[in-house]
């Protein structure tokens, strides 16, 4: 399955109101402007914001399938060489036997001023619906920070472990059983 694009409305009124363009590829489908965009707003959030100095480019992305949410001045036109588009969320997919057993979903994560506009629950809800479509009725796992477990588990996530500390944040196992 290659590249998708689809458009959705977020929360009207919100700082990211309007059309944004759901997009989905490999490493290999995505351009040069794609993966910077991608790994520059991982890095503003994970890395800069949550100040946890780690390697971001652990050797996954590339059995990754990264879907991410486009703000609607970068879908305009044709894309020109060098283009970036402005990722306003993104998550890293992996099918199962990857990371886990499960199916995975990964690096979640949503620009600071896109948050509470409701992005961050389609993000949720677009990630399960594409993993099931590339790899069918699976069960799915993620590493939740805990202050997000209640909101996973309004996608039918369970919590599967203790907490525990990743990058000095507090966090849980979660795991979705696959759909009937």
């Amino acid at each position: 399955m290659g590249r998708l694009a689809m458009s959705v409305r977020v929360n009207s009124g919100a700082p990211v109101a309007g059309e944004l363009v759901w997009r989905e590829a490999t490493l290999g489908e995505l351009s040069p402007g794609e993966l910077y965009a991608l790994l520059a707003l991982r890095q503003r959030v994970f890395v800069v914001e949550q100040s946890c100095a780690y390697l971001d480019a652990d050797g996954y992305d590339a059995q990754a399938v990264h879907v991410w949410a486009e703000a609607p001045e970068s879908t305009r036109g044709e894309r020109a060489p060098g283009h970036v588009p402005t990722v306003m969320a993104a998550a890293r997919l992996f099918a199962p036997q990857i990371k886990y057993e499960e199916a995975c979903i990964g690096r979640v994560v949503t620009a600071p001023e896109a948050r509470g506009t409701g992005l961050g629950r389609a993000l949720i809800a677009r990630s399960i619906a594409v993993i099931e479509a590339r790899f069918g009725a699976v069960a799915i796992k993620l590493s939740a920070q805990a202050h997000l477990e209640r909101l996973y588990g309004e996608y039918g996530f369970r919590t599967v472990s203790e907490r525990y500390m990743e990058d000095d944040i507090p966090h849980v196992a979660m795991r979705r059983e696959p759909s009937r």
